[in-house]
Protein backbone atom coordinates (compact mmCIF):
# COMPACT_ATOMS: atom_id res chain seq x y z
CA UNK A 1 0.00 0.00 0.00
CA UNK A 2 1.07 3.20 -0.91
CA UNK A 3 0.22 4.24 3.03
CA UNK A 4 3.58 2.51 4.29
CA UNK A 5 5.89 4.54 1.93
CA UNK A 6 5.76 7.11 4.61
CA UNK A 7 5.14 5.30 7.88
CA UNK A 8 7.31 5.88 10.18
CA UNK A 9 8.11 5.92 14.15
CA UNK A 10 5.58 7.27 16.14
CA UNK A 11 7.96 10.56 17.20
CA UNK A 12 8.29 11.29 13.40
CA UNK A 13 6.93 12.84 10.75
CA UNK A 14 5.78 11.49 7.14
CA UNK A 15 8.05 12.99 4.63
CA UNK A 16 6.07 15.68 2.87
CA UNK A 17 5.09 16.95 6.47
CA UNK A 18 8.76 18.35 6.89
CA UNK A 19 7.65 21.44 6.00
CA UNK A 20 4.95 23.81 7.57
CA UNK A 21 1.46 23.21 7.79
CA UNK A 22 -1.39 23.26 6.26
CA UNK A 23 -1.83 19.75 7.35
CA UNK A 24 -4.38 17.06 6.65
CA UNK A 25 -6.03 16.50 9.41
CA UNK A 26 -8.40 13.70 10.39
CA UNK A 27 -11.15 15.01 13.18
CA UNK A 28 -11.59 11.51 15.20
CA UNK A 29 -15.22 11.37 16.67
CA UNK A 30 -18.49 9.72 18.07
CA UNK A 31 -21.15 11.34 17.27
CA UNK A 32 -24.41 11.92 19.28
CA UNK A 33 -27.01 10.43 17.48
CA UNK A 34 -25.40 7.78 15.12
CA UNK A 35 -25.34 4.84 16.73
CA UNK A 36 -28.22 2.49 18.02
CA UNK A 37 -27.63 1.51 21.60
CA UNK A 38 -29.20 -1.91 22.86
CA UNK A 39 -31.95 -2.15 24.88
CA UNK A 40 -30.39 -2.74 28.08
CA UNK A 41 -28.18 0.12 27.44
CA UNK A 42 -28.18 2.75 30.18
CA UNK A 43 -30.66 5.31 30.14
CA UNK A 44 -27.58 7.78 29.42
CA UNK A 45 -25.62 5.28 26.92
CA UNK A 46 -23.45 8.06 24.62
CA UNK A 47 -24.30 11.33 26.58
CA UNK A 48 -19.88 11.09 26.22
CA UNK A 49 -20.15 11.31 22.77
CA UNK A 50 -20.36 14.83 20.85
CA UNK A 51 -22.90 16.86 19.46
CA UNK A 52 -22.62 17.96 15.74
CA UNK A 53 -22.40 21.29 16.42
CA UNK A 54 -19.40 20.99 18.28
CA UNK A 55 -17.70 18.67 15.79
CA UNK A 56 -17.89 21.48 13.26
CA UNK A 57 -16.68 23.96 15.21
CA UNK A 58 -13.58 22.19 15.89
CA UNK A 59 -13.49 21.72 12.19
CA UNK A 60 -13.66 25.48 11.51
CA UNK A 61 -11.37 26.28 13.90
CA UNK A 62 -8.55 23.92 12.33
CA UNK A 63 -9.57 24.76 8.78
CA UNK A 64 -9.16 28.90 9.82
CA UNK A 65 -5.73 27.56 10.48
CA UNK A 66 -5.31 26.80 6.46
CA UNK A 67 -5.49 23.09 7.38
CA UNK A 68 -7.16 20.28 5.55
CA UNK A 69 -10.01 18.64 8.00
CA UNK A 70 -12.00 15.35 7.79
CA UNK A 71 -14.29 14.05 9.99
CA UNK A 72 -14.12 10.43 10.51
CA UNK A 73 -16.19 8.13 12.94
CA UNK A 74 -14.27 6.72 15.41
CA UNK A 75 -15.57 3.00 15.11
CA UNK A 76 -14.96 0.05 13.07
CA UNK A 77 -14.64 2.09 9.99
CA UNK A 78 -11.88 4.55 11.43
CA UNK A 79 -8.77 1.83 10.55
CA UNK A 80 -9.81 1.26 6.65
CA UNK A 81 -10.34 5.92 6.75
CA UNK A 82 -6.83 6.51 8.09
CA UNK A 83 -5.33 4.02 5.88
CA UNK A 84 -7.12 5.83 2.90
CA UNK A 85 -6.93 9.36 3.99
CA UNK A 86 -2.89 9.32 5.06
CA UNK A 87 -3.48 12.47 7.72
CA UNK A 88 -0.50 14.03 8.80
CA UNK A 89 -2.35 14.05 12.14
CA UNK A 90 -5.14 13.27 14.19
CA UNK A 91 -6.74 15.41 15.99
CA UNK A 92 -8.76 13.10 18.33
CA UNK A 93 -12.26 13.64 20.51
CA UNK A 94 -12.90 9.94 20.09
CA UNK A 95 -14.47 8.60 23.94
CA UNK A 96 -14.45 5.07 21.55
CA UNK A 97 -16.99 2.53 21.63
CA UNK A 98 -17.50 -0.14 24.06
CA UNK A 99 -14.58 -1.89 26.42
CA UNK A 100 -13.16 -0.59 29.85
CA UNK A 101 -10.82 1.26 28.15
CA UNK A 102 -12.63 2.61 25.28
CA UNK A 103 -10.84 6.38 25.22
CA UNK A 104 -7.78 4.30 24.60
CA UNK A 105 -8.65 2.72 21.08
CA UNK A 106 -8.33 5.80 18.78
CA UNK A 107 -4.69 6.83 20.47
CA UNK A 108 -3.54 3.31 20.44
CA UNK A 109 -5.06 2.88 16.36
CA UNK A 110 -2.77 6.13 16.05
CA UNK A 111 0.49 4.33 17.44
CA UNK A 112 -0.05 1.07 15.60
CA UNK A 113 -0.14 2.99 11.66
CA UNK A 114 2.47 5.22 12.95
CA UNK A 115 0.02 9.41 12.69
CA UNK A 116 0.71 11.81 15.27
CA UNK A 117 -2.43 12.65 16.98
CA UNK A 118 -3.29 14.93 20.42
CA UNK A 119 -3.98 14.59 23.53
CA UNK A 120 -2.86 12.16 26.31
CA UNK A 121 -1.39 9.03 25.05
CA UNK A 122 -2.58 5.17 25.20
CA UNK A 123 -2.21 4.09 28.73
CA UNK A 124 -3.10 7.47 30.17
CA UNK A 125 -6.09 7.67 28.55
CA UNK A 126 -6.96 3.87 29.65
CA UNK A 127 -6.41 4.51 32.87
CA UNK A 128 -7.79 8.11 33.59
CA UNK A 129 -11.01 6.52 32.30
CA UNK A 130 -11.15 3.96 35.26
CA UNK A 131 -11.65 6.53 38.23
CA UNK A 132 -10.39 3.61 40.69
CA UNK A 133 -6.70 3.05 39.10
CA UNK A 134 -6.37 6.64 38.83
CA UNK A 135 -7.47 6.90 42.14
CA UNK A 136 -5.23 4.01 43.47
CA UNK A 137 -1.73 5.83 41.93
CA UNK A 138 -2.72 9.46 43.34
CA UNK A 139 -3.24 7.80 46.87
CA UNK A 140 0.06 5.95 46.43
CA UNK A 141 1.85 8.98 45.46
CA UNK A 142 0.27 10.51 48.65
CA UNK A 143 -2.25 13.37 46.56
CA UNK A 144 -5.75 14.08 48.30
CA UNK A 145 -8.11 12.61 47.13
CA UNK A 146 -11.49 11.23 48.95
CA UNK A 147 -11.37 7.63 50.29
CA UNK A 148 -13.05 5.15 48.88
CA UNK A 149 -13.61 1.62 48.11
CA UNK A 150 -14.71 -0.45 44.54
CA UNK A 151 -17.44 -2.98 44.34
CA UNK A 152 -17.87 -5.45 41.78
CA UNK A 153 -20.76 -7.57 43.03
CA UNK A 154 -22.58 -5.56 45.36
CA UNK A 155 -21.88 -8.23 48.27
CA UNK A 156 -18.49 -7.33 49.45
CA UNK A 157 -17.71 -6.24 53.05
CA UNK A 158 -17.93 -2.46 53.76
CA UNK A 159 -14.46 -1.08 54.59
CA UNK A 160 -15.13 0.12 58.38
CA UNK A 161 -12.31 3.10 57.49
CA UNK A 162 -15.47 4.45 54.92
CA UNK A 163 -17.73 7.56 56.49
CA UNK A 164 -21.47 8.20 55.19
CA UNK A 165 -22.48 10.05 53.60
CA UNK A 166 -21.04 8.27 50.69
CA UNK A 167 -20.86 8.83 47.01
CA UNK A 168 -21.63 6.17 44.60
CA UNK A 169 -20.69 6.82 40.51
CA UNK A 170 -19.94 3.65 37.78
CA UNK A 171 -16.07 2.91 38.35
CA UNK A 172 -15.47 3.58 34.14
CA UNK A 173 -17.69 6.43 32.71
CA UNK A 174 -17.85 10.27 32.13
CA UNK A 175 -19.39 12.92 31.95
CA UNK A 176 -21.71 12.75 34.69
CA UNK A 177 -22.90 9.60 33.70
CA UNK A 178 -24.39 7.25 36.16
CA UNK A 179 -24.42 10.80 38.85
CA UNK A 180 -27.89 11.78 40.32
CA UNK A 181 -29.29 12.74 43.69
CA UNK A 182 -29.49 9.34 44.16
CA UNK A 183 -25.57 8.81 44.34
CA UNK A 184 -25.41 10.26 47.92
CA UNK A 185 -26.22 7.64 50.19
CA UNK A 186 -26.68 8.12 53.97
CA UNK A 187 -26.97 4.22 55.31
CA UNK A 188 -25.93 0.76 54.35
CA UNK A 189 -29.48 -0.12 52.74
CA UNK A 190 -28.66 3.01 50.66
CA UNK A 191 -25.48 1.84 49.31
CA UNK A 192 -26.14 -1.44 48.35
CA UNK A 193 -29.22 -0.26 46.32
CA UNK A 194 -27.49 1.94 44.69
CA UNK A 195 -24.14 -0.30 44.18
CA UNK A 196 -26.74 -3.02 42.72
CA UNK A 197 -27.84 -0.38 40.45
CA UNK A 198 -24.43 0.70 38.89
CA UNK A 199 -23.46 -2.73 38.69
CA UNK A 200 -26.41 -4.30 36.43
CA UNK A 201 -27.30 -0.70 34.65
CA UNK A 202 -23.37 -0.09 33.40
CA UNK A 203 -22.12 -3.63 33.79
CA UNK A 204 -19.26 -2.58 35.51
CA UNK A 205 -17.51 -2.07 39.31
CA UNK A 206 -18.95 0.85 41.41
CA UNK A 207 -17.31 3.09 42.96
CA UNK A 208 -17.64 4.08 46.02
CA UNK A 209 -16.37 7.47 48.02
CA UNK A 210 -16.41 9.49 50.67
CA UNK A 211 -18.75 12.46 50.02
CA UNK A 212 -17.42 15.95 50.37
CA UNK A 213 -19.81 18.88 51.39
CA UNK A 214 -17.44 21.98 50.55
CA UNK A 215 -17.62 23.83 46.91
CA UNK A 216 -17.11 21.94 44.00
CA UNK A 217 -14.06 23.05 41.72
CA UNK A 218 -12.71 21.88 38.12
CA UNK A 219 -9.48 23.15 37.06
CA UNK A 220 -8.37 22.87 33.23
CA UNK A 221 -4.78 23.62 31.32
CA UNK A 222 -2.78 22.89 27.75
CA UNK A 223 0.77 22.27 27.84
CA UNK A 224 3.01 20.20 28.54
CA UNK A 225 6.35 20.16 30.48
CA UNK A 226 9.28 21.91 29.25
CA UNK A 227 10.12 25.37 28.38
CA UNK A 228 7.93 26.57 25.67
CA UNK A 229 9.97 29.38 23.96
CA UNK A 230 9.43 28.03 20.72
CA UNK A 231 5.55 27.17 20.99
CA UNK A 232 3.56 29.20 18.70
CA UNK A 233 2.64 31.21 21.49
CA UNK A 234 5.08 31.07 23.96
CA UNK A 235 3.74 33.54 26.37
CA UNK A 236 1.14 32.01 27.06
CA UNK A 237 2.56 29.24 29.31
CA UNK A 238 4.51 29.05 32.68
CA UNK A 239 8.19 28.54 32.56
CA UNK A 240 7.29 25.03 33.09
CA UNK A 241 5.66 24.72 30.10
CA UNK A 242 1.91 24.94 31.23
CA UNK A 243 -0.83 27.17 30.99
CA UNK A 244 -3.80 26.96 33.63
CA UNK A 245 -6.83 28.34 33.03
CA UNK A 246 -9.04 30.78 35.53
CA UNK A 247 -10.24 27.91 38.19
CA UNK A 248 -13.95 27.46 37.85
CA UNK A 249 -16.60 26.58 40.56
CA UNK A 250 -19.80 24.49 39.98
CA UNK A 251 -22.40 25.47 41.81
CA UNK A 252 -25.24 22.91 41.87
CA UNK A 253 -26.94 23.80 44.55
CA UNK A 254 -29.79 25.31 42.42
CA UNK A 255 -29.10 22.77 39.43
CA UNK A 256 -31.58 19.55 38.13
CA UNK A 257 -29.68 17.69 39.96
CA UNK A 258 -28.72 19.24 43.53
CA UNK A 259 -25.33 18.73 44.88
CA UNK A 260 -24.47 16.69 42.10
CA UNK A 261 -22.79 17.14 38.73
CA UNK A 262 -24.61 15.03 36.85
CA UNK A 263 -25.05 14.00 33.17
CA UNK A 264 -28.44 15.46 33.41
CA UNK A 265 -26.86 19.07 34.45
CA UNK A 266 -24.18 18.44 32.21
CA UNK A 267 -26.00 18.36 29.14
CA UNK A 268 -27.91 22.14 29.94
CA UNK A 269 -27.18 25.26 28.42
CA UNK A 270 -25.71 27.71 30.79
CA UNK A 271 -29.03 29.85 30.97
CA UNK A 272 -31.53 27.09 31.02
CA UNK A 273 -33.38 26.47 33.87
CA UNK A 274 -31.86 23.72 36.15
CA UNK A 275 -28.34 24.16 34.60
CA UNK A 276 -25.54 24.70 37.47
CA UNK A 277 -24.16 28.18 38.31
CA UNK A 278 -20.46 28.10 36.49
CA UNK A 279 -18.28 30.88 38.05
CA UNK A 280 -15.30 32.12 36.57
CA UNK A 281 -13.15 33.26 37.73
CA UNK A 282 -14.18 31.16 41.33
CA UNK A 283 -14.05 33.61 44.15
CA UNK A 284 -11.28 32.04 46.27
CA UNK A 285 -8.01 33.08 47.92
CA UNK A 286 -5.23 33.15 45.72
CA UNK A 287 -3.22 30.39 47.93
CA UNK A 288 -6.17 27.96 47.27
CA UNK A 289 -5.99 28.45 43.84
CA UNK A 290 -2.88 28.17 43.64
CA UNK A 291 -2.97 25.07 45.75
CA UNK A 292 -5.59 23.53 43.21
CA UNK A 293 -3.33 24.35 40.36
CA UNK A 294 -0.42 22.75 41.87
CA UNK A 295 -2.79 19.43 42.55
CA UNK A 296 -4.31 19.78 38.91
CA UNK A 297 -0.12 19.52 38.26
CA UNK A 298 0.66 16.46 39.96
CA UNK A 299 -2.41 14.84 39.26
CA UNK A 300 -1.87 15.20 35.67
CA UNK A 301 1.62 14.17 35.56
CA UNK A 302 1.02 11.43 37.86
CA UNK A 303 -0.53 9.72 34.56
CA UNK A 304 1.64 11.05 31.99
CA UNK A 305 -1.41 13.45 31.02
CA UNK A 306 -0.26 15.29 27.24
CA UNK A 307 -1.86 18.86 25.52
CA UNK A 308 -4.95 19.59 27.50
CA UNK A 309 -6.77 18.27 30.78
CA UNK A 310 -9.40 19.19 33.43
CA UNK A 311 -8.80 17.95 36.86
CA UNK A 312 -12.26 18.04 39.26
CA UNK A 313 -12.16 19.30 43.17
CA UNK A 314 -14.06 19.16 46.13
CA UNK A 315 -13.06 21.08 49.53
CA UNK A 316 -13.85 18.77 52.52
CA UNK A 317 -15.89 20.56 56.00
CA UNK A 318 -12.46 22.00 56.52
CA UNK A 319 -11.56 23.70 53.07
CA UNK A 320 -9.27 21.23 52.04
CA UNK A 321 -9.28 20.50 48.43
CA UNK A 322 -9.52 16.61 47.13
CA UNK A 323 -9.15 15.32 43.58
CA UNK A 324 -12.05 14.00 42.71
CA UNK A 325 -11.45 12.37 38.85
CA UNK A 326 -9.38 13.78 35.98
CA UNK A 327 -10.70 13.93 32.19
CA UNK A 328 -7.69 13.93 29.85
CA UNK A 329 -10.25 14.35 26.48
CA UNK A 330 -12.29 17.35 28.41
CA UNK A 331 -15.61 18.27 26.08
CA UNK A 332 -14.76 21.02 23.44
CA UNK A 333 -18.49 22.32 23.20
CA UNK A 334 -17.63 25.65 22.81
CA UNK A 335 -20.97 27.28 24.75
CA UNK A 336 -21.46 24.46 27.38
CA UNK A 337 -18.22 22.37 27.71
CA UNK A 338 -15.98 23.17 31.08
CA UNK A 339 -12.59 23.95 29.33
CA UNK A 340 -14.46 25.92 26.88
CA UNK A 341 -16.26 28.50 29.42
CA UNK A 342 -12.79 28.84 31.31
CA UNK A 343 -10.82 29.49 28.24
CA UNK A 344 -13.51 31.96 27.35
CA UNK A 345 -13.31 33.69 31.29
CA UNK A 346 -9.87 34.41 30.40
CA UNK A 347 -10.02 35.75 26.80
CA UNK A 348 -8.71 33.44 24.69
CA UNK A 349 -10.91 32.80 21.63
CA UNK A 350 -12.39 29.41 20.38
CA UNK A 351 -9.93 29.04 17.51
CA UNK A 352 -7.07 29.43 19.79
CA UNK A 353 -7.80 26.94 22.05
CA UNK A 354 -7.78 24.42 19.45
CA UNK A 355 -4.71 25.38 17.45
CA UNK A 356 -2.82 25.05 20.82
CA UNK A 357 -3.93 21.83 21.43
CA UNK A 358 -3.13 21.00 17.81
CA UNK A 359 0.76 22.37 18.00
CA UNK A 360 1.14 21.15 21.56
CA UNK A 361 1.00 17.63 20.27
CA UNK A 362 3.17 18.57 17.40
CA UNK A 363 5.07 19.90 19.46
CA UNK A 364 5.54 16.24 21.41
CA UNK A 365 5.87 14.64 17.82
CA UNK A 366 8.67 17.26 16.87
CA UNK A 367 6.90 18.54 13.88
CA UNK A 368 7.26 21.68 12.44
CA UNK A 369 4.92 24.22 13.98
CA UNK A 370 4.01 27.86 12.78
CA UNK A 371 7.08 30.09 12.96
CA UNK A 372 7.75 32.46 16.55
CA UNK A 373 7.46 35.67 15.21
CA UNK A 374 6.90 39.58 16.36
CA UNK A 375 3.91 39.52 13.94
CA UNK A 376 2.23 36.36 15.38
CA UNK A 377 2.89 37.22 18.76
CA UNK A 378 1.21 40.61 17.92
CA UNK A 379 -1.52 38.51 16.33
CA UNK A 380 -2.23 35.91 19.18
CA UNK A 381 -2.45 38.89 21.43
CA UNK A 382 -5.04 40.81 19.74
CA UNK A 383 -7.03 38.04 19.11
CA UNK A 384 -6.83 36.48 22.83
CA UNK A 385 -8.39 40.58 23.52
CA UNK A 386 -10.42 40.80 21.16
CA UNK A 387 -12.53 37.48 20.68
CA UNK A 388 -13.44 37.70 17.24
CA UNK A 389 -15.93 35.66 15.49
CA UNK A 390 -13.61 33.62 14.01
CA UNK A 391 -15.62 30.55 14.06
CA UNK A 392 -19.11 30.84 13.40
CA UNK A 393 -21.71 28.30 15.40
Amino acid sequence: MQYYEYQKSNNCAPADMKRNPPWRVALTVNMKGVIGWPIDAPPDAGAEFDQKETVEAIAAALEADGHWVTICPADHTLPAALLDLQPHFVFNIAEGIGGDAREAQVPALCELLGIPYTASRVLTNALSLDKTQTKRIWQNLGLPTPRYQEFHTGQELIDPSLRYPMFIKPAREGTGMGMGPRSIVHTESELRERVAWVIETYKQPALVEEFLSGREFTVGFIGNPGFPGMRSWPTLYNFDGYHFFPVLEIDTGRCVTPGVYGYKAKSLYLEKTGAPGYLCPADIPAGLRDQLYALTKEAAEAIGVCDVARVDFRLDADGNPFMLEINTLPGLNQELSDLCIMAQAEGISYYLLITEILYLAAERFQLPTPSVSASRLLLMTALRQLEPALVAR
